[in-house]
């Protein structure tokens, strides 16, 4: 027979998920299944909590205590800014390949950046900004009708002055 699990014990679990869905149970049944928990009903969990991220890849943190799940979305810098495009909804399924060319502001990048803050690796929220800046980049998207590479450019010339929060 197993060990008995400690009911203080947290253990914390990173999947990534389609927004909206209830996932295949059958990827969170090895995660889950050991902690002692329903994969069906954790899905439908991470279902409800990613309801206003519907169609977008988004990574959910399980935080797991005393066999109760608690569902927390860490969403990605790259989800911010699709979501920050206000596109309309597709359907993964029939759409593929889309491009994200909308046009964002600098209010939005700073809105995203000040988010994606504590997760970040730059010293100063400068930093953070050019790499929030950078995946706009990826993802295809323009700022204030510019690019986002001359944009990077100008904050680290000094010429786009960036606040300190």
């Amino acid at each position: 027979m197993p060990p008995k699990l400690d009911p203080t014990a947290i253990t914390t679990i990173f999947v990534r998920v389609v927004g909206g869905e209830a996932g295949a149970v059958s990827s969170l049944a090895p995660k889950v299944g050991p902690l002692g928990l329903a994969p069906k009903k954790i899905a439908d969990d991470i279902a409800k909590a990613t309801q206003d991220w519907k169609g977008l890849k988004i990574t959910c943190k399980l935080v797991i205590q005393n066999r109760v799940a608690k569902v927390e979305v860490v969403a990605s810098t790259a989800s911010l800014l699709i979501k920050a495009l206000k596109e309309p909804l597709r359907d993964r399924k029939k759409v593929k390949n889309i491009k994200h060319d909308g046009n964002l502001t600098m209010n939005d990048i700073l809105a995203v950046a000040r988010v994606v803050r504590d997760r970040s690796m730059a010293k100063t929220f400068q930093g953070t900004v050019c790499e929030v800046l950078g995946t706009c980049v990826s993802v295809g998207c323009s700022v204030d009708g510019q690019g986002p590479r001359d944009l990077i450019k100008s904050i680290q010339s000094g010429d786009t002055q960036i606040p300190e929060k």
